[in-house]
């Protein structure tokens, strides 16, 4: 096994794209180290991104948010320009783990790892972050549902490195949110979750809006049908009934001993609802 730590992009790509064997990225290692351990991957090669500049740190422009691939949970909570943006995003990321792990944890290595239970990816759907992916063949941006394809698999091909998440900057009238059931109250995976994300107009009713269920499916689900419901809406009865029964019909669970068809598509309808209310007060819905 060979343990690098490159300096620059440029590097860890090449080095990646070059291996014979099984290879790993390391950030905060959460999930790899567990992994390893556990007897389930022995990579050839493991590349360490930390020391590469700026994959540690949170860039604000005029436009977006931009998180570097190696920025802890821990670090991202404590930015209060996020925080105030995206407080469901936040939300997510600090229920990843313990407070020990939470400095460690990343949210691009929490993509990358393609859970389905998986708890800042349902928000960062919602949210629309965009993933920034370098690779032997250049760079591109692209949305962060398209990363994960099933359960501990990602379209990103051989080389390639998700080096950012981007954010954008919020508009005014706007807020988001994430729920998840677990049987415990903390540090458990996800039977359930939801991320809601929208906008209002002047009026107070919903201009635009993005519903993603997590623990759901095979990978977390953007429901749109479930996001025109909410449009041109202030969150009436009728509305989250239907928002309710869309996201009950979307899931396609599995059965296990945390939880049945039946319950998970039950509670996918109620955390939706939960969820859009908290999103639709944030805004300034009233």
């Amino acid at each position: 096994m060979r343990y690098i730590r490159p300096l620059s992009i440029e590097d860890a790509v090449g080095e990646l794209a070059k291996a014979v064997g099984p290879a790993a990225i390391l950030a905060g290692g959460s999930d790899l180290l567990v992994r390893m351990k556990g007897g389930f991957i022995e990579p050839e090669l493991i590349v360490d991104i930390k020391r590469i500049g700026g994959l540690s740190d949170i860039t604000e422009t005029a436009e977006s948010f931009r998180i570097g691939a190696a920025v802890p949970c821990a670090v991202l909570g404590e930015n209060k320009a996020v925080r105030k943006a995206w407080p469901g995003v936040v939300e997510a990321a600090n229920l990843i783990g313990s407070k020990q792990v939470q400095g460690r944890c990343t949210i691009t290595g929490n993509l990358c790892n393609a859970s389905p239970a998986a708890d800042s990816v349902p928000a960062l759907v919602a949210a629309g972050a965009k993933a920034v992916v370098t690779g032997p063949s250049g760079k591109r941006t692209i949305a962060v549902e398209t990363v994960p394809t099933g359960p501990g698999r990602t379209s990103l091909a051989k080389g390639e490195i998700i080096e950012a998440i981007l954010l954008d900057k919020r508009p005014e009238h706007a807020g988001d949110a994430y729920l998840r059931f677990i049987p415990r109250t903390e540090m458990d995976i996800a039977v359930v979750s939801a991320g809601v994300n929208l906008t209002l107009d002047d009026h107070g009713a919903i201009k635009t809006a993005r519903v993603a269920l997590g623990a759901a499916a095979p990978t977390v689900l953007l429901v749109e049908e479930a996001g025109q419901v909410l449009v041109g809406s202030k969150l009436d009865e009728a509305t989250l009934e239907r928002l309710a029964k869309i996201c009950a019909g979307a899931c396609r669970p599995i059965d296990d001993k945390r939880g049945t068809i039946e319950f998970r598509r039950k509670v996918a309808g109620v955390l939706a609802r939960r969820v859009a209310a908290i999103a639709y007060k944030r805004a300034g819905g009233k």
